[in-house]
């Protein structure tokens, strides 16, 4: 059993996704910090400061102006602005990968010096076909 999972835990592809976890953690902090130091404050400015955690109904409790205070006195809420935060930060980062994504695909366009692969030999059939072919027209 321990040949087996040595033998599991060296295969390429387990490596290969274990590189790309490690990766793709170390890139989440790039993105959370590209989003929220260089993103998120011109969309502040953009829409006047508007934070829309403080967005909720009321369904049961008093009525209160915060959702903080809602949560503090116990009323039951529905919040809506937390989840329309959600999404918009969703939307920022999702967008701002496609950025990321995009721009490494044009730099692997302008590096990819390798020249495209030669087309498929044609099949004997086709090549028997023009050598009769140019016989018949060598006869006229």
């Amino acid at each position: 059993m321990l040949k087996e999972f040595q033998k599991f835990a060296i295969r390429g592809n387990v490596v290969d996704l274990a590189v790309g976890v490690i990766i793709g953690a170390a890139f989440t902090g790039i993105v959370n910090s590209l989003v929220k130091d260089l993103m998120t404050p011109p969309l502040g400015l953009l829409v006047g400061g508007l934070d829309l955690t403080n967005f909720f109904i009321t369904l049961k409790g008093p009525n209160v102006v915060t959702l903080a205070e809602a949560q503090k006195v116990g009323a039951v809420t529905l919040n809506y602005g937390v989840f329309l935060n959600a999404l918009v930060n969703f939307i920022v980062v999702a967008f701002a990968m496609f950025l990321v994504v995009r721009s490494v695909n044009r730099l692997r366009a302008l590096h990819d010096d390798e020249a495209p692969p030669p087309p498929p030999a044609p099949p004997e059939e086709l090549l028997v076909l023009r050598e009769i072919r140019d016989a018949i027209k060598a006869r006229a």
